[in-house]
């Protein structure tokens, strides 16, 4: 890249990975900030299936595009433009994000009125209004690290101590120096770039903006939280934040960092404390998934097990023999067999129905009723009571799933079973035979796309060697392989 007579005011580098709608909004909202400044726009995309790349192509013509055949990395990608650029400042700016009209305006102004500034981040909100903490951060240190991964900074966001990972201290409404900027929207000067260097490709996905606002501060520059303007951040659209996934690779990239920048006494004890906070988190996800299994089971078996003892009154009332013992031995048996059979025979798949309902019941049943059979006399104490008991489970698993889809959906029906959604790998001549077979078999299905082996149809969502994208991005249940064309 060259800077020594640069034509722009400001470069912008997005990189875009499969978010097709937020980057158009995105790159309407640049348009709109870019009326008083020189600024060139760049959008690096890593192999989106999604047709961000034709979408740019069609509606922003003044946009270069560079269109990655693999997936490169944020690091790599947002490289690719920088060393493209002509303009005296670098801005990196996340595709999930909406700036406001005089962003660029008061930003540039803010980098040229304080030459001693090096990096510019901003004050963001998530799509609610809502102030994004990462908008200030302090180096991750491993104290700092520590308070942040046990709760620590949570407990006492102000506190000088525990709160510098977020330097809750300092004011969101108030402008400052600070260590570490967002990627989200990093605001560079071109002269710090060559002086410093460019994004660590060593950092596949997060950690680079750490990197290099530790590299900023080491050459002498400085970076600023700038409360003059605000952006919208929809926060981890084409990462997914929340998975499991996230955690690992944002947690390893922080080891990464330690061994880079810190000496090998720190680097070890910050390995430790990631590490153990990945293992703290993993705990968590299993323990949360394990209690999101068995919520609505245990739920079940208290409403089946309430529902048997009320019936009871009506034998005793009648002075029908009926074993006191059954309270703690027979009934709860009764309910566990009838819950067995939901479990095992699909009641608690999304969009069981009615007759996946009855069908679990009556196999439960007759379960119940051959250990009936078995039981001795003094514990066989009425076969109607099972099959009025039968009944009342029938009632209580539509009644309470019924409740559920009241609470999730607003509507007070069973859920309906969601389609399956297929995806056929072949050419597009066996595309639309295996489809016309599917559709004219099976009506509960859907067809999402087909995937090219070698070359791109109109119904195809992409090619063999995208088929993780194409699984993640269309919620693909299967895929139908034709044979014929992959021997």
């Amino acid at each position: 890249m060259s800077f020594k007579q640069p034509q722009y005011d400001l470069s912008v580098v997005i990189v875009n990975y499969n978010v097709e709608y937020f980057l158009e909004q995105c790159l309407n909202a640049v348009r709109s900030a870019s009326k008083e400044l020189k600024v060139q726009v760049f959008v690096v995309d890593n192999n989106s299936i999604d047709g961000s790349v034709l979408m740019v192509q069609e509606k922003f013509p003044e946009v270069t595009v560079v269109a990655n055949k693999d997936n490169v990395g944020f690091s790599k990608a947002n490289n690719q433009a920088i060393l493209m650029s002509d303009a005296r400042y670098v801005l990196l700016l996340n595709p999930d994000t909406v700036i406001e009209e005089d962003t660029f305006l008061k930003t540039v102004n803010f980098m040229d009125e304080h030459p001693e500034s090096g990096g510019l981040g901003v004050r963001m909100v998530d799509g609610k209004g809502v102030f994004l903490p990462e908008s200030k951060r302090g180096f991750p240190t491993p104290a700092v690290s520590f308070y942040k991964i046990f709760g620590l900074s949570r407990i006492f966001p102000k506190s000088k101590t525990f709160g510098q990972y977020h330097l809750g201290y300092l004011s969101e409404f108030e402008t400052n120096k600070v260590d570490v900027l967002s990627g989200a929207f990093m605001m560079l000067r071109s002269e710090m770039l060559d002086k410093v260097g460019l994004l660590d490709e060593m950092f596949f996905m997060y950690g680079e903006d750490i990197d290099l606002s530790y590299r900023i501060k080491l050459g002498g520059y400085e970076n600023y939280y700038f409360a003059g303007t605000k952006i919208i951040h929809y926060k981890g659209e084409s990462t997914k934040k929340s998975s499991v996934n996230y955690v690992f690779i944002f947690y390893k990239a922080m080891i990464l960092f330690a061994k880079k920048h810190f000496s090998d006494k720190n680097a070890k004890l910050f390995s430790l404390a990631i590490n153990l906070a990945i293992y703290f988190r993993a705990s968590i996800a299993i323990a949360n998934r394990f209690v999101s299994k068995v919520t609505l089971p245990f739920f079940d078996y208290v409403v089946y097990l309430s529902g048997l003892i009320a019936l009871t009154n009506q034998w005793r009332m009648k002075d029908i023999h009926f074993p006191h013992f059954a309270y703690w031995a027979i009934i709860p048996i009764y309910a566990l067999v009838w819950l067995i059979s939901s479990i095992f025979f699909g009641v608690y798949d999304k969009g069981a129905s009615k007759s996946t309902i009855i069908k679990s019941t009556i196999i439960g049943t007759i379960g119940i009723l051959t250990l009936y059979a078995l039981f001795p006399k003094d514990w066989q104490f009425s076969r109607l009571y099972i099959l009025i008991g039968s009944s009342w489970v029938i009632f209580a698993n539509i009644f309470i799933r019924m409740l559920v889809n009241l609470y999730t959906n607003n509507t007070f029906s069973l859920p309906k079973a969601p389609k399956k959604r297929f995806a056929i790998l072949g050419s597009e001549q066996e595309y639309k035979r295996v489809e016309f077979i599917l559709t004219n078999t099976y009506p509960n299905i859907d067809i999402v796309e087909g995937i090219g082996l070698t070359e791109l149809y109109p119904k195809a969502a992409g090619l063999k060697n995208q088929i993780d994208q194409i699984i993640d991005i269309h919620k693909i249940n299967e895929i139908i392989f034709c044979s014929k064309e992959l021997t």
